[in-house]
């Protein structure tokens, strides 16, 4: 048996589509558990709906609203042997659950996922999306790249045999982002094995706005020195590099002010790899116009996120107490 889980706000727009693929795939011995944050719109009524429906399906409040708070609910009333989480943002071929099924009994593995495919949306959404398959733009993080296969530190979204958790602990809510990277990085750390395999099939929906690109990225920079100081041994040079990029930015006018006109080579030869990479992607011409400006985007952003994270030592401290509330619910 698995046990799906899927936290959820305001997702009206979405749920009925995750809902009906929970239904239509295999195998049968499944059951699904939806956490809601609380939404304010028709989400929760919906998924009432589908419950009246079909057996199976249970629905979950969350009042602490945010992500991690949602996973260890779910994790703590699962039935499954094996827990899969799913995102109300992304699509999944009908196969999805079965496909990870066979990656768990071919590799033996504790944690296995696919990569993170891209979903078709505006011209916004697919310069994100060819981006952040970049290395460019994302340095030589394995879930970006769809055609990566083996043993790594992170999958997108995840699936999990549900008695890792009584050697690695739930998820730490101190991060509202890259929770799951955390976990990841603890459970390897703990001996547990993680494995991508392409096989495993699922769709993201990139940000539609610039914005809410950059808030989105923001938010992942500012948690990952929370991640980096509690689990030492998962740095990464693509980690630091966009800060470097950042402080880089910050002096920049301050070398122009005093005449050292060199310093604007490493931002000239930044913009020409952005458009050389834009140009190879063979998109459309207003994609491509657009992919510089996703990749500074990402960059700044994450960087900036990743500076002010290092000034932050509150969330972790409080953890704890957190998480053993969720386990005590």
């Amino acid at each position: 048996m698995i046990t799906v889980i899927c936290p959820v706000f305001n997702e009206a727009a979405y749920i009925s589509s995750v809902l009906d693929f929970y239904i239509k795939a295999l195998p049968a011995d499944k059951e699904l558990i939806v956490i809601d944050g609380n939404s304010t719109d028709a989400t929760c009524s919906i998924i009432e709906q589908f419950q009246s429906k079909h057996d199976g399906i249970t629905l979950l409040h969350n009042p602490d609203r945010y992500v991690p708070f949602a996973l260890n609910k779910a994790i703590v009333a699962a039935k499954g042997d094996i827990v899969v989480r799913l995102d109300a943002h992304t699509d999944y071929d009908i196969d999805y659950f079965v496909r990870i099924q066979e990656t768990f009994d071919k590799t033996g593995a504790d944690i296995v996922g696919g990569p993170m495919r891209i979903a078709k949306g505006n011209d916004i959404q697919n310069a994100i999306g060819y981006a952040t398959s970049t290395v460019f733009g994302v340095g030589n993080s394995s879930f970006h790249f769809e055609d990566f296969e083996g043993y790594t530190d992170s999958v997108y979204l995840g699936a999990w045999k549900r008695n890792i958790f009584e050697k690695t602990g739930l998820f730490d809510t101190a991060f509202k982002r890259n929770q799951d990277d955390e976990f990841h990085y603890r459970a390897k750390s703990l001996g547990f094995t993680v494995y991508q395999d392409p096989s495993i099939r699922l769709y993201y929906h990139p940000r539609k706005k610039l914005e809410l690109l950059f808030s989105q990225y923001y938010q992942y920079g500012l948690f990952k020195p929370l991640v980096l100081k509690k689990i030492k041994s998962a740095v990464n040079p693509r980690h630091i590099i966009p800060s470097l990029f950042v402080l880089y930015l910050l002096t920049l006018p301050v070398m122009l002010l005093v005449g050292f006109y060199p310093a604007l080579i490493p931002l000239v030869l930044y913009f020409l790899a952005a458009f050389m990479f834009a140009i190879t992607s063979k998109r459309s011409v207003k994609e491509i116009c657009i992919i510089p400006i996703v990749y500074f985007t990402l960059h700044v952003a994450y960087g900036s996120g990743f500076i002010a994270g290092l000034f932050t030592k509150t969330a972790i401290k409080t953890s704890e107490n957190k998480k053993q509330l969720i386990i005590s619910n």
